[in-house]
């Protein structure tokens, strides 16, 4: 079951209602059984998966916090690591099987190969369930906090098992922590008409950004990057600038609406994107993207392994090894490696140059807060970001090499004039519509960026303003949508990671 379905949209009131309706002691069980009928919808057996990650992981903490409570027996011997890291090769070992097994023998296969050993290994055929790397990374990060003494362990099993389930960011995150996500879920709140009203403007506004913006340009993208050989140069420059659009468009919109399914039921799920395109360093573009990704990377792999505590080189040997892992976290493909291991790269090239930069603005007398040199760091983070894009998109590093060649070598601009552009599957009007919802979509990132909130704009217009503007929204989605299983208008990107 997708968000933008319409099984999700009969789904979705049915559940609030009855939310609403229950006593307050009941919420947290039906949102448990809504969770895990929502889940169920791809496939049943997927819910036997999650279950197991949440019994292991529910009985890591309940021992952890066992163990420093008893002061003689067995549990008083065992060191609590015992525990949290056998929590983890499991957990681990089980995305292994689902996620890696078969692209870790071939990797094996295709080094061997070179040296003219033949080795076939061992191959599964598993389907990948939806949302595994989501729930399995917030899982462990609840045994990790548990471990650090940060939360005490949940010991109502119905609650924890929810906080694992929670519907509304199950397969595609936000990846919550305990410490926010735990309380709200076993606290519900009672009905608030503003915060309801908040709730339905970010499902509006994530629908926008998923069905008219991200699936238009899904239209195009998808058609020159299917026969790239046949769009080069100029075609490959406007896919590859789409697609940032797209994937921003495509995961934030997803954002949106669990952030907003989830204020619906009283609940505040963490901001994932902060205008993203707006950095001006690489650095800075991680701090606003995939929030809850990098966070995590962060506090759970990059600070163990000694962040920036152990001098440059091992900092930088940190940062190249947690994007490496991120990218690796995103698929099992070198493409993702790539895209990863780019973007810490361009990060410690970044930081390696930080002094240089200063001094030739202390030569050039150049203020670092001036704007215009603001905006060309932000085109080059741009340009940078999308040279990644290019391998994330790409079916192999040897196909986004190309690519990338194709768009510096071939010259073909006369595609903007001759009507050429409009040969790859979105015609004239879908890109006049598609630059004016990019129009809105940076009015709205500007409006946020100066520090006011758009949502909080539209929320303390009077009554019949705000009716307007939610019908206008309506009409919008429902008119300029991308409608259509030719299109595959219900597959938001992120939920294959």
């Amino acid at each position: 079951m997708v968000f933008n379905s319409y099984i999700f949209l009969i789904f979705f009131p049915i559940v609030v209602s009855i939310y609403y309706l229950l006593p307050v002691k009941f919420r947290p069980v039906w949102l448990l059984i809504s969770s895990y009928y929502f889940y169920m919808s791809w496939n049943a057996r997927y819910a036997c998966l999650i279950l197991l990650s949440t019994v292991i992981t529910y009985a890591t903490g309940i021992l952890i916090g066992k163990s420093r409570e008893c002061r003689e027996g067995i549990l008083k011997k065992l060191n609590p690591k015992v525990f949290v890291a056998g929590c983890i090769i499991i957990n681990l070992g089980i995305l292994f099987v689902f996620k890696y097994f078969n692209f870790f023998f071939q990797s094996i296969s295709r080094v061997l190969s070179h040296t003219g050993i033949s080795f076939s290994g061992p191959k599964v055929d598993l389907l990948l369930p939806v949302g595994i790397s989501f729930y399995t990374f917030q899982a462990l990060g609840y045994c990790i906090d548990v471990y650090r003494g940060e939360i005490l362990p949940e010991k109502n099993f119905l609650k924890y098992a929810l906080f694992v389930s929670f519907f509304p960011q199950l397969v595609a995150g936000p990846i919550e922590r305990s410490g926010n996500l735990l309380h709200q879920l076993s606290d519900p709140h009672p009905l608030n008409y503003t915060i309801f009203r908040e709730g339905i403007f970010l499902m509006l506004w994530g629908y926008f950004q998923k069905i008219v913006i991200a699936d238009r340009i899904a239209v195009y993208v998808d058609a020159v990057y299917g026969d790239y050989e046949s769009y080069p140069g100029m075609y490959l420059i406007i896919a590859s600038v789409l697609f940032a659009f797209q994937i921003y468009c495509d995961f934030g919109g997803y954002t949106n609406i669990a952030k907003g399914a989830a204020l619906i039921l009283g609940v505040e799920l963490m901001d994932n994107f902060k205008q993203p395109y707006f950095s001006a360093s690489c650095s800075e573009f991680w701090k606003r993207w995939h929030i809850s990704l990098s966070s995590w990377f962060r506090d759970y792999v990059y600070i163990p392994l000694g962040g920036n505590r152990k001098g440059k080189i091992r900092k930088y040997i940190n940062i190249l090894i947690v994007f490496g892992l991120s990218g690796l976290w995103h698929g099992a493909s070198f493409t993702y490696v790539m895209w990863g291991t780019l973007n810490g790269a361009f990060q410690v090239v970044g930081d390696g140059l930080t002094s240089l930069r200063k001094k030739a603005g202390s030569v050039l007398h150049v203020r670092p807060d001036n704007m215009l040199i603001r905006i060309c760091k932000i085109i080059i983070t741009f340009i940078l970001i999308d040279i990644t894009w290019v391998f994330f998109r790409a079916e192999s590093i040897g196909e986004a090499c190309d690519i990338i060649i194709s768009m510096v070598r071939v010259i073909n601009p006369q595609i903007l004039f001759d009507g050429s552009v409009f040969d790859c599957g979105l015609s004239f009007k879908g890109f006049v519509v598609l630059g004016l919802s990019l129009l809105i979509l940076l009015i709205v990132d500007i409006i946020n960026e100066s520090g006011k909130s758009i949502r909080k704009i539209v929320m303390a217009r009077n009554y019949w303003l705000r009716a307007f503007f939610f019908a206008v929204s309506v009409c919008v989605i429902l008119v300029f949508g991308i409608w259509g299983t030719g299109y595959e208008s219900d597959a938001f990107l992120y939920f294959q990671f």
